[in-house]
């Protein structure tokens, strides 16, 4: 028996916790560099201080893939993992903007940069089940319509989140001053708003989704599974490191080669989020680098969290029409292609000359941001054993991660001493980054894309 189809409004309701996540990860991408300058961090610093990101999300991740995957309550399978991760996430938001209060304890860098990490592990826990919930409500038919939905609201929630502090500042006149070692009220009061909507966005889900009982499951013949495949009981029995390792060695081929494109693609995000800010700051607006604290310098990180919401905005638009690409030219070359305008979008800042200029940038990069979200998914999906779905999704994140722990480590050391402080740098090798990416898209296995220009199948797992 397959699964039933579920209506556009099922599938919109499903995926709504997204928005909150990305309206609370928008606002975290956007200012964590700012509040850390702020805060006293120095431009090449920052990756450093990024490096708790993606190291908490390689932890958290397959670990909370393989546990929702052998989790059933009352609450559901996947539910109670990301309603625990938006409570904590909130938590962390509240308090980030605010590590200056806490200096008699320790300094405040230090503190913010804790706060960071406790934001991004809970992100990552409430992140991962979504995925695998598309996954396990949908039939391989409307994945890439569950994982564009998801897209759409993953854009919605990080324009509002990205232009927020903008808002306050211009439309609501939130002081955008801050003491030296201080963050402005506009930023902090972005993120108390943003843990509330993504408590709130998170209980829509919780409230409007019912998952699948593990008997429901066991009756539906998907696509992926293989006859031989363990039973969830045979799965429970088996200790968590063996489980892992033997899903590690298990990886299905297609995930490997996703696996380079994703290297480059984050590689690049990761390198637009930390040194955005700084780069436009410097670049557009003619600030040294050591100027972290001036009006102008907090206007620049304003102008930065609308260009991030532009780009998302963009995003969520382009999801839309996704899958009509994809039928038309197949999901490989839709992805491709929009790496492609990614990269030339990030090459390009270096060109412009005022901060107007910058918008026709962000197109570029929402476009790839979008596919990044939606495409990846997609093909992944039709490659991994629905009992195997929580994992694989899980250890699909370290493609994610390492890439980011890798720009992490020498991205700071490229900005000083390679670039000369120069942050607009990491901007454009973000960008060759991209185009790379798009490149070797070619070599990706698409088992189940029925409208690839030649479905005939290449080699097996």
């Amino acid at each position: 028996m397959k699964k039933p189809k579920l209506s556009f409004w099922d599938i919109w309701n499903m995926s709504f916790g997204f928005l909150g996540i990305q309206f609370g990860f928008a606002l975290q991408n956007a200012n964590a560099s700012r509040i850390l300058q702020n805060l006293g961090a120095d431009v090449h610093q920052l990756s450093w201080f990024w490096l708790v990101a993606p190291l908490t999300g390689m932890i958290v991740q397959p670990i909370i893939g393989h546990y929702s995957d052998n989790t059933w309550t009352r609450l559901g399978r996947r539910k109670p993992y990301f309603l625990a991760g938006a409570l904590v996430a909130s938590i962390g938001m509240c308090l980030m903007p605010n590590a200056a209060m806490f200096t008699a304890l320790m300094p405040a860098l230090f503190v913010g940069a804790g706060m960071l990490m406790i934001m991004d592990a809970s992100f990552n826990v409430a992140m991962e089940p979504f995925r695998a919930l598309v996954a396990d409500k949908l039939p391989v038919d409307q994945r890439t319509l569950g994982f564009s939905i998801q897209t759409v609201l993953i854009g919605i929630g990080a324009v509002m989140g990205s232009i927020l502090p903008y808002v306050l500042t211009n439309f609501f006149g939130v002081s955008v001053k801050a003491d030296e070692g201080h963050v402005p009220d506009t930023v902090i009061y972005s993120f108390i708003i943003g843990a509330t909507v993504l408590i709130l966005a998170i209980l829509v889900t919780v409230f409007k989704t019912p998952e699948y009982s593990p008997e429901e499951m066991a009756q539906f013949q998907d696509e992926n599974e293989d006859a031989g495949d363990e039973v969830v009981e045979t799965m429970k029995k088996r200790p968590f490191i063996e489980a892992l390792v033997e899903d590690f060695k298990k990886m299905p081929t297609t995930m490997k080669q996703l696996g380079v494109v994703q290297f480059c693609s984050w590689f690049a995000l990761f390198g637009m989020w930390v040194f955005f800010t700084p780069a436009i700051a410097q670049h557009i607006y003619d600030l040294p680098s050591t100027d972290s604290s001036s009006e102008l310098y907090n206007k620049a990180g304003d102008w930065v969290g609308v260009l991030f919401g532009i780009y998302n905005g963009v995003s969520a638009i382009y999801a839309f029409f996704l899958p009509t690409i994809a039928k038309k030219i197949g999901r490989k070359s839709t992805y491709s292609l929009s790496l492609i305008a990614g990269g030339i979008g990030l090459i390009s800042i270096y060109f412009m000359s005022s901060p107007n200029m910058l918008i026709l940038s962000m197109i570029g990069v929402g476009i790839a941001w979008a596919s990044i979200l939606a495409m990846p998914y997609a093909i992944l999906a039709g490659s991994i054993p629905a009992k195997k779905m929580g994992i694989y999704m899980g250890l699909f994140n370290l493609f994610i991660t390492v890439p980011q722990i890798t720009n992490g480590i020498i991205g700071g050391p490229m900005v000083k001493n390679i670039y000369g402080d120069q942050a607009i740098f990491a901007l454009v090798t973000a960008g060759i980054f991209m185009i790379i990416g798009a490149i070797s898209v070619k070599w990706v296995e698409d088992k189940d894309d029925v409208y690839a220009p030649s479905t005939q199948p290449m080699s097996g797992h």
